[in-house]
C-alpha cells in the first residue's frame, strides 16, 4: 500500500471510530446541532355560508356553549396565530363559504362574506358546492372581482375580489378538459414548501341547479387528489394538504375532538388517497369531528363559523415530511373582544340594507325548529318548519295551478324560525335559495315512486298538509337505478286530501326548481310534466306567514309507520 493509500484508510478508520463513538453518546452540543423540525400551524373553517352576524338558535350553539359570528371568528383566528408562530401560520378553509347565506350577505352576492374572511386573514379555500350556485362565471367574479353584471355594486363601492385564493382541483370546464380555477398552491414556510390541493365533492351536480354547474364536469375526490399529489412531489413538495368539500359523520356520543364509528364518504376517500397525504381538512356534512384515517389526519370544524380546528404539523427541514400531526377543534366562544374591523363592515352592509331586513312578516305562537324526527331508527321522518314550508308552497299554487299536494327537501332548510315576531329577515334566512316553484303533474304510480326514492337516497321529502301514508320498516329498498322497486311504502296507505292514490290518476304537485331537475337524487320528479313555473319559493313563505299568523309548529302526523298503523 502506497503511503498515500495508507493515509486515506488512516482518516477512513479515523471517521469510523468517530461515528461509532458518535452512537454511542451525543454531546448536547452535538444535538443542538442537528436541524430543528419546522413547526406549521393551520387554522381551519369550513361551510361559512355566510354567517357574519352570530347564528341563532341551534344554528349557534355547539359543545354546549353559544358560538360564531365573524366579528369573534377573527379575534380568535387573530389569538390563535400569535399563540403559534405568526409566520408559521396557514389559515385554509374546506368549501361552502358562500351561498345559502343570511340576508345580509346574500343580499350582496356573498361579497360581504369575502371580504370580511379576507379581512380575517384566509390564505386557501377549496371550492364547495354552494360556491357554484350562481354558476362559474360568479364564482370567478367573486374570486377576481368586479361588479356583479346585473346588480352592479349593490353598496356603493367597488369590489375588489377575494384576498385569498380559491382552489377547484376536480372540477373541469367540459369543453377544454382543463380545471376551471387552480387545482392546488405551494406555500413556503421557512424554505420548507406545504402543498394545497382543493376540491369539492364529485356528486356536486346532484345538489346544485343544472345552470350553477353548467359546461362543468367533476371528477372523483380521490383520484384527483392523488393526481395532483404526484403532481407536487415532482415539484419537491412532501407535505400535502387536501381542502376537500365531502364529509362523514361520527356516533351521536363523540365529541367535537372525538372520531368515534366515523361513517361517511370521507371514510372511502381517505382510505383510497395516496400515503403521500398527509392531512384532510373535510367539510359539506356540518359535522365536527378530528379523525384518524388510514394514517391521515382528517377533520371537520362544524359549520357556520362556530368552530376553528387548529392544526399542529412538525415537518423535518431536510426532508419536507411531517414528522408529526395533531389537530384540536376550538369553540369560536362570543366571551373575547369583538373585531373592529369586521363590526364596521357589518354596520355599513347592515346601513345599505336599509329596513328590508327588519319588516315584520309574521309571528309565531312557539319556536318552529327545522329538527326531523327520528323514524324507526334514521332521521327520515318529518319537520315542524319544513312542513310549514310545504304547507305555504301548496298554498301559493293550490288555485292559480290547482295543486293538490307539495314537498319540500330538508336541505333548503337552512334555520329555525324562533317564538314571536318574524322578520323578513329571518324567513330569509330560513329559505335563501330563490328558488322558483314549480307545479307538475304525475300519476299515482310515479308518486308513490317517488316517495321510494327517499329511501335510496337517505333524504326525506317533506310533505304539505294534504298528503298522508305509512312506512314499513321491514319493506325493502329500491335501488338508484330502480327506485320503484322498493316496498318501504305500504302501497295503498297514501292519501292526498283523505282520499287514496289511484295510482292510474293524475295529480298536481308543487315542489322547488331544484327538485324538480331531480335535485338531491330525486330523478323521479324528472319524469314530471305539463311543467308550470311559479313565484320564489321565499315570496310564497313570506305570503303565508302573513296570511296565517300567528303560526303554530304542524302536527307531525303525516308520514307514519306501520307500528302506529296496524293492518287491518
Amino acid at each position: 500500500m502506497s503511503s498515500s493509500g495508507m493515509r486515506r484508510a488512516a482518516v477512513g478508520l479515523t471517521a469510523l471510530a468517530v461515528a461509532a463513538l458518535g452512537a454511542v453518546a451525543t454531546t448536547p452540543e452535538q444535538a443542538d446541532a442537528r436541524p430543528k423540525p419546522v413547526d406549521v400551524t393551520l387554522l381551519a373553517l369550513n361551510d361559512f355560508h355566510g354567517n357574519l352576524e352570530p347564528p341563532t338558535g341551534s344554528s349557534g350553539t355547539i359543545a354546549g356553549q353559544t358560538a360564531g359570528g365573524v366579528e369573534y371568528l377573527a379575534t380568535h383566528l387573530a389569538e390563535l396565530r400569535a399563540a403559534a408562530k405568526k409566520k408559521n401560520t396557514i389559515t385554509v378553509a374546506a368549501g361552502d363559504l358562500i351561498g345559502a347565506s343570511p340576508l345580509l350577505s346574500a343580499a350582496f352576492h356573498d361579497e360581504p362574506t369575502i371580504e370580511a374572511l379576507s379581512m380575517a386573514g384566509l390564505d386557501y379555500a377549496s371550492v364547495g358546492n354552494h360556491e357554484f350556485d350562481e354558476g362559474a362565471a360568479e364564482l370567478l367574479r367573486i374570486q377576481n372581482g368586479g361588479c356583479h353584471p346585473v346588480d352592479g355594486c349593490a353598496d356603493g363601492t367597488p369590489y375588489r375580489g377575494a384576498g385569498f385564493k380559491y382552489l377547484s382541483a376536480n372540477a373541469f370546464k367540459t369543453a377544454t378538459g382543463k380545471p376551471l380555477m387552480a387545482p392546488y398552491a405551494i406555500h413556503k414556510v421557512q424554505g420548507v414548501k406545504v402543498g394545497f390541493i382543493g376540491m369539492t365533492l364529485e356528486g356536486t351536480p346532484q345538489i346544485v341547479s343544472q345552470q350553477g354547474v353548467a359546461g362543468l364536469t367533476f371528477a372523483d375526490e380521490a383520484d384527483t387528489a392523488n393526481r395532483y399529489a404526484r403532481e407536487l412531489r415532482h415539484k419537491g413538495v412532501e407535505t400535502i394538504v387536501v381542502l376537500l368539500h365531502e364529509g362523514g359523520a361520527q356516533a351521536a356520543t363523540g365529541g367535537i375532538n372525538d372520531c368515534v364509528g366515523m361513517t361517511g364518504p370521507i371514510v372511502d376517500i381517505a382510505n383510497r388517497m395516496d400515503p403521500s397525504i398527509d392531512v384532510v381538512v373535510s367539510g359539506h356534512t356540518h359535522q365536527a369531528y378530528n379523525c384518524d384515517i388510514n394514517g391521515k389526519l382528517v377533520t371537520s370544524a362544524s359549520s357556520f363559523g362556530r368552530l376553528v380546528t387548529d392544526i399542529d404539523l412538525k415537518i423535518d427541514r431536510r426532508s419536507g415530511d411531517v414528522l408529526s400531526a395533531a389537530a384540536n377543534n376550538v369553540v369560536v366562544t362570543r366571551d373575547v373582544a369583538k373585531d373592529p374591523k369586521q363590526t364596521a363592515l357589518i354596520d355599513r352592509y347592515k346601513t345599505v340594507l336599509g329596513p328590508v331586513a327588519d319588516r315584520q312578516v309574521g309571528e309565531t305562537t312557539t319556536a318552529i325548529t327545522k329538527t326531523q324526527e327520528t323514524l324507526f331508527g334514521t332521521t327520515l321522518g318529518e319537520s315542524p318548519l319544513g312542513n310549514l314550508i310545504a304547507d305555504a308552497q301548496l298554498a301559493a299554487t293550490d288555485d292559480e295551478q290547482n295543486a293538490v299536494a307539495a314537498f319540500m327537501n330538508p336541505g333548503g332548510v337552512r334555520a329555525d324560525l324562533n317564538a314571536g315576531p318574524v322578520t323578513y329577515e329571518e324567513a330569509f334566512t330560513v329559505q335563501p335559495f330563490a328558488n322558483n316553484l314549480v307545479t307538475l303533474d304525475l300519476t299515482g304510480a310515479q308518486l308513490y315512486c317517488v316517495l321510494e326514492q327517499q329511501f335510496v337516497t337517505g333524504r326525506t321529502l317533506y310533505p304539505s298538509s294534504t298528503v298522508g301514508y305509512v312506512v314499513d320498516p321491514a319493506g325493502t329498498t329500491g335501488t338508484v337505478a330502480d327506485p320503484c322497486a322498493g316496498t318501504r311504502v305500504v302501497r295503498g296507505s297514501l292519501t292526498i286530501g283523505g282520499t287514496a292514490v289511484d295510482t292510474a290518476a293524475t295529480y298536481r304537485v308543487t315542489v322547488n326548481n331544484f327538485l324538480a331537475g331531480g335535485g338531491d337524487g330525486f330523478s323521479a320528479l324528472t319524469a314530471g310534466t305539463n311543467q308550470v313555473t311559479g313565484q320564489i319559493d321565499l315570496d310564497a313563505f313570506v305570503a303565508y306567514l302573513t296570511a296565517q299568523s300567528p303560526v303554530s309548529a304542524p302536527t307531525l302526523d303525516r308520514i307514519r309507520t306501520t307500528a302506529e298503523v296496524p293492518a287491518a
